[in-house]
């Protein structure tokens, strides 16, 4: 039962921040790639109020999978290098705490590209 309710949790909000998105392509005109950086910047900036944690804590997946999840992680990241390594963590801590979901996509993204040959839609 424990496990349905997590796995609830997970869906409304990560639901609630797709069903956002999609109401900004929507009734905006705002591109997609804007929105997706919003998305980015938002979790920064959660993660700095304090904010974002609490989200984290109680929808699990729901809140570190969409894009406010990887500003969170790259806010976090910072925040814990700058704790160890001073001003110079900064410019790493981010990197260093997102590096292992950079390098997935970018394999899943190559293998993907290798099995289904993707060329242009024209």
């Amino acid at each position: 039962m424990e496990l349905l309710i997590s796995l609830g949790k997970a869906f409304l909000v990560g639901g609630a921040f797709c069903a956002v998105g999609q109401i900004f392509i929507d009734k905006t005109k705002l591109t997609p790639a804007r929105i997706l950086v919003g998305y980015v910047v938002l979790g920064v900036l959660l993660s700095a109020l304090g904010l974002y944690q609490p989200i984290v804590d109680f929808a699990g997946a729901g809140a570190t999978v969409p894009l406010t999840g990887f500003g969170h992680l790259l806010a976090t990241g910072v925040k814990e290098a700058v704790a160890q390594k001073g001003i110079l963590g900064a410019l790493t801590g981010g990197l260093t705490a997102s590096a292992a979901g950079i390098t997935a996509a970018m394999v899943f993204g190559l293998l993907v590209a290798l099995l289904f040959k993707p060329g242009d839609k024209s």
